[in-house]
């Protein structure tokens, strides 16, 4: 199967060859439930980035609003003053494309304005019924990600007959909505939202049958990083404490067909991928 182009928004796409890529993930945030306050300045920001560019990242995605289980909604205000310095900095002095994780229109809107290429939406464009429209009236790339209900409550939802199944039907609806906004599907990314309403079971029968998203047209991100049922498999209680084992899956995942991965360590990642591909691992 020819490989799908692998949209990063203004003008710019993955090469064949460079894939599957990296997706460093810098959260503005004090609660993500790996990484809360690592990257509350500027400052930190940029480096973060200049060091995820120089481990092989080739999109960094910057997000203002934790969206681990149990997390409450912050305010677009908040959301705003936390990623916009970040971005219009990232964009200026790291040189790499810039994905903003975000539900609210008007933060993707002065996201976009800031320099971001990226928009990286975890309710799959189901949140904000303003957010779509306003993607589409940019070339930005957009992931649509998997996920029911919000971040407060979605553990409640995970409740599946066939999860591989149900997932890839409601990641459906999910890029029918952004093409009824006026989005190209070939600025189109799908993201099975691994962690999110899935339990570990759910999680290994989307990664046992990732073969079955392909069919959605589209290339597919993942973020298996530092997840919880990674913890639940290894006995690792401290998300920090799963990095290897997140490298390890990105490895066996390697010839999956997955375009993207989105990854905390990006260093690990890369020398993960390296391994993979001097063994023969196809690119997505």
């Amino acid at each position: 199967m020819r490989p799908l182009h692998v949209p990063l928004g203004r003008g710019h796409q993955l090469a064949a060859e460079a894939r599957p890529g990296l997706m460093a993930i810098l959260n503005c945030t004090p609660d993500s439930f790996s990484d809360g306050g690592t990257c509350m300045s500027v400052e930190a920001a940029v480096a973060l980035g200049r060091a995820a560019r120089e481990n092989g990242a080739c999109v960094l995605d910057v997000g203002g609003e934790s969206t681990r289980p149990g997390a409450e909604a912050v305010s677009a205000a908040e959301e705003l003053r936390r990623v916009i310095p970040v971005i219009r900095a990232l964009v200026e002095r790291v040189g790499l494309p810039v994905s903003v994780d975000t539900r609210k229109a008007e933060v993707f809107e002065a996201a976009w304005a800031a320099g971001a290429s990226m928009l990286n939406d975890v309710s799959g464009l189901a949140d904000d019924p303003a957010l779509a429209s306003a993607a589409a009236q940019t070339d930005a790339a957009v992931v649509v990600m998997h996920m029911r209900s919000t971040p407060a409550d979605m553990a409640a939802h995970a409740h599946y007959a066939d999860v591989v199944v149900e997932v890839r039907a409601e990641l459906e609806l999910a890029l029918l909505r952004a093409a009824r906004a006026g989005i190209a599907a070939d600025r189109l990314i799908a993201d099975p939202g691994l962690g999110f309403a899935k339990d570990t079971a759910h999680n290994l029968d989307i990664l046992r049958r990732l073969g079955e998203f392909r069919s959605l047209g589209v290339p597919l991100l993942l973020g298996p990083s530092r997840k919880r049922f990674l913890g639940s498999i290894t006995g690792r209680t401290q998300p920090r404490e799963r990095d290897v084992a997140t490298a390890a899956l990105l490895a066996t995942l390697a010839g999956a067909g997955v375009a993207l991965f989105r990854v905390h360590d990006v260093a690990a990642a890369r020398d993960a991928l390296l391994v993979a591909r001097a063994l023969g691992a196809g690119a997505a």
